[in-house]
């Protein structure tokens, strides 16, 4: 097998100019930092691979494998036409937060509402990226205009921490027909932050996950199960 290590600094030149819009929406703190680029790799990442590269999955550090990562690959097969990135939903409700706004003007909105029929947003943990599909979506590249950008947060009343996730998150809420929503067992999330910050009334509708967990995702440094 081949393993090709890339310079960070190199990939954040090449990603700068394409993501640095979306930036100030969705990066910590105030400004943009040419270094918070990296955060948003994956959006772009058909801009930036090798044509020959037609598929990558890019995932977290705080995961535990339960089963063969090749599985997960096989995943890719089910996307259905125009979808062109498989991830999960977040499972905790940081997005009917995040959301607030907007909720509050639309009362009976699915944005941030939990599974099975809401949209609680997605969690980048666990990413499949047909950058070959990406390459191809008309609408995929429009989203990624600054004035797309400009008009969705301004129409969600959106402003995020959290990178990538939050901009495939903002733009579901729009386009869900862009994303293949993997199984919560391929991205199991642990954090339960949100639990004790205000939301314990709803917390297990978003949180409860059913099936045998094949990725462990340890969020917010929470401590994975040992076997």
């Amino acid at each position: 097998s081949q393993v090709i290590v890339h310079d960070v600094n190199e990939l954040t030149e090449k990603l700068f100019p394409i993501v640095e819009a979306m930036q100030k929406h969705f990066s910590a703190g105030s400004g943009t930092y040419y270094s918070d680029s990296i955060f948003f790799l994956s959006v772009a990442m058909h801009r930036i691979m090798p044509k020959e590269i037609t598929q990558i999955i890019q995932v977290d550090l705080d995961l535990k494998y339960k089963t063969n990562i090749r599985d997960l690959f096989d995943e890719f097969d089910n996307f259905p036409e125009g979808a062109v990135i498989g991830i999960a939903r977040e499972m905790q409700p940081v997005y009917r937060h995040t959301f607030w706004q907007y909720r509050r003007e639309n009362p009976q909105t699915k944005v941030g509402e939990p599974p099975p029929d809401g949209l609680p947003g997605f969690n980048s943990g666990v990413l499949l990226l047909n950058l070959e599909a990406m390459r191809q979506s008309k609408l995929y590249n429009q989203l990624l205009e600054p004035t797309m950008v400009q008009k969705l947060t301004e129409k969600y009343h959106f402003k995020g921490h959290l990178g990538d996730q939050d901009f495939f998150t903002m733009v579901g809420m729009e386009h869900p027909e862009l994303f293949y929503v993997l199984d919560c067992t391929w991205n199991r999330q642990l954090c339960t932050w949100w639990r004790d910050h205000g939301y314990s009334d709803v917390f297990d509708q978003y949180f409860q996950c059913e099936g045998e967990v094949k990725i462990y995702h340890g969020n917010c440094n929470t401590p994975i199960p040992e076997d």
